[in-house]
């Protein structure tokens, strides 16, 4: 047996002897599979600016979430999305020249929607200060997802900030200060599809035991310097889910929806190392589940929500899954 199938086995035993033999599959707000929608849509405070520009994104992922740039827009949009069905949303936005998304102006409305509709929130952090991560606890938000670089070079270099790593952990630091849960986001390979810094990633969050953690590969966007940049090999990424495995034993994995579509190996390989959750699965990592004998659940929301009971399936073994954005 090959090391790196060995890696696979020891990853995928020791998932199954923390978490059993199952699997969640996710459809998240802003895609749309087999006719099924996602329930948790993704809404962006700033619309489709942020100050930093990003080598990877310059905006990009900005785009097709709804625009809620105001309070009081925010607060419609959300009442709206309650009244649709959905159980919940991802708040995110752009970023200032600091790395920093203007929460302290969003926070009564976070409140009043939250109050007023019971829906899931999840925000997409940026940097925090203390004051700031103590608003979003008290405004009622659920859960800060936070990227997760290691490598102070990949923040000068692809998100433009300096003093990256200090101040990522200073941001866990204040999280932690105001019991605020904190569903970190490891990106494989954003150093120009290199792998620089993942490693260190996993070794600042081992101290902390998050529940759960969000692996992404990094995928070349369109209309952005880095989109003709090859994503990293999936055994490259597959090996930094065996590293988190072993590291963080009593964390939940999730390969989530950010990553490059159709690359059906990288599926089977995070359900070969033992992952506990999957957005937006191929037929042929379902199929795979199924030799295993796993159970599988299935759920309209992001990855990083645990959901109540689980969905229809929205797999069928005849129509493979293609996952199109939705702009709404």
């Amino acid at each position: 047996m090959r090391p790196f199938d060995q890696r696979l086995e020891e990853a995928r035993a020791l998932s199954w002897h923390e978490f059993g033999k199952r699997i969640v599959f996710y459809l998240p707000g802003m895609f749309r599979c087999n006719g099924a929608a996602g329930c948790y849509p993704a809404v962006s405070v700033t619309g489709a600016h942020c100050a930093l520009g990003c080598e990877h994104c310059k905006s990009a992922l900005l785009k097709p979430m709804i625009a809620a740039d105001s309070p009081e827009t925010l607060l419609q949009k959300g009442l709206a999305l309650a009244s649709a069905g959905n159980v919940g949303m991802l708040v995110s936005g752009g970023c200032d020249a600091r790395g920093c998304l203007p929460w302290p102006r969003f926070l009564p409305a976070l409140k009043l929607l939250k109050e007023r509709t019971g829906l899931h929130i999840s925000v997409h952090g940026g940097f925090l200060d203390a004051d700031t991560a103590h608003g979003l606890k008290n405004a009622g938000v659920d859960q800060v997802l936070l990227d997760v670089i290691g490598s102070d070079e990949t923040y000068e270099r692809i998100l433009h900030i300096q003093n990256g790593l200090a101040r990522l952990q200073r941001t866990l630091d204040v999280l932690a200060a105001v019991d605020m849960p904190v569903v970190p986001h490891v990106i494989c390979g954003l150093h120009n599809g290199q792998m620089l810094g993942e490693a260190g990633a996993l070794d600042m969050l081992a101290p902390l035991r998050p529940r759960l953690l969000v692996l992404l590969s990094f995928m070349g966007l369109p209309d952005t310097p880095m989109r003709a940049v090859p994503p990293p090999p999936a055994e490259a990424v597959a090996d930094i889910l065996c590293l988190a495995r072993l590291r963080l034993p009593k964390t939940e994995i999730s390969l989530g929806c950010a990553r490059p579509r159709g690359d059906s190996l990288l599926e089977t390989l995070a359900v070969d190392g033992g992952v506990n959750r999957l957005a937006l699965p191929s037929e042929e990592a379902r199929q795979r589940a199924a030799h295993y004998g796993l159970t599988i659940e299935y759920s309209k929301t992001c990855c990083s929500v645990t959901s109540g009971p689980s969905e229809a399936s929205w797999l069928t073994s005849d129509e493979p899954a293609r996952a199109v954005t939705v702009l709404r």
